[in-house]
């Protein structure tokens, strides 16, 4: 009897723990998920005309932060309009904290404001020596993920509160008080975020308004309406001979006839020389 009640009580622990270990599998299974969506295209905030006039200036300015200028201020934007957080805030701390993008935690893990795992989060995982040795950081599958988790990160804290009182326009509010709410330990974070706003005029971004999006995208489709109906009014090239041409020959490159070459171009023979230019049709 003593002997089937402890077989009995070894089962009932077994199969205890098994569902216990299945549970907390499932849980690491879904910890290990987050649901990340990438925006495709990108509105232009004519980020590259800033870009070109920046590159014509007389102060030397680095490549690789007028590089990711280029690639990230649309996303600023777009997380401005978003979370009201200047556009050139969000991009300055982009550029000091992922140095351009090109630091291991931003091009291996697509995290550019070295936002760490904290309590709750369940996406990707990675470790590096920041404050502490082998602390945890957040991976990201897009760094557009990346900008949205800072700008909810900002946005759902209340040490942060009274940066959203401030203007949009005032980035040096934003910057002392983003080091005043604790965000960064460095003595010298605003000064370096201002200083990166100011050389590389990131303020211009925050004048973007939702509206001067729409506008935009309308005046890229005319622009590039334009060009499909001038390439679809002028399908003419010009053709110069070279030495063993024949009309059969160029007919056959071109993909016309050799009535058609000589109707374009008032031939009334077959023979060519060196250097004329034939109109294609």
């Amino acid at each position: 009897m003593r002997s089937k009640l402890f077989l009995l009580a070894f089962c009932m622990l077994f199969l205890a723990s098994c569902s216990s270990s299945r549970t907390t599998s499932a849980k690491k299974r879904s910890q290990s998920k987050a649901n990340e969506t990438q925006i495709k295209k990108l509105p232009s905030v004519k980020q590259s005309q800033h870009v070109k006039k920046l590159e014509k200036g007389n102060k030397p300015l680095n490549k690789y932060t007028l590089q990711y200028i280029k690639k990230y201020a649309s996303l600023a934007v777009l997380e401005m309009h978003k979370y009201k957080i200047p556009a050139s805030i969000t991009l300055a701390q982009g550029v000091l904290e992922s140095g351009n993008g090109r630091s291991q935690l931003a091009s291996k893990s697509n995290n550019h404001f070295g936002i760490k795992c904290h309590t709750g989060w369940k996406g990707g995982r990675v470790f590096h020596d920041d404050d502490e040795k082998g602390e945890c950081f957040r991976k990201y599958k897009y760094v557009q993920s990346s900008y949205e988790d800072h700008s909810k990160f900002l946005s759902g804290r209340r040490r942060y509160a009274s940066l959203f009182k401030l203007r949009k326009s005032d980035y040096k509010g934003w910057a002392k008080g983003l080091k005043k709410a604790g965000y960064a330990t460095d003595k010298k974070y605003p000064k370096k975020l201002i200083k990166i706003i100011e050389d590389y005029k990131l303020y211009e971004f925050d004048k973007f308004r939702e509206k001067d999006l729409k506008k935009i995208k309308k005046e890229t489709k005319r622009s590039q309406v334009k060009t499909i109906t001038k390439s679809k009014k002028s399908p003419h090239q010009n053709y110069k001979v070279k030495k063993g041409d024949t009309l059969y020959s160029i007919a056959r490159k071109f993909k016309t006839t050799i009535k058609n070459l000589k109707d374009a171009n008032n031939l009334s023979t077959n023979n060519l020389s060196i250097g004329q230019q034939l109109t294609i049709k």
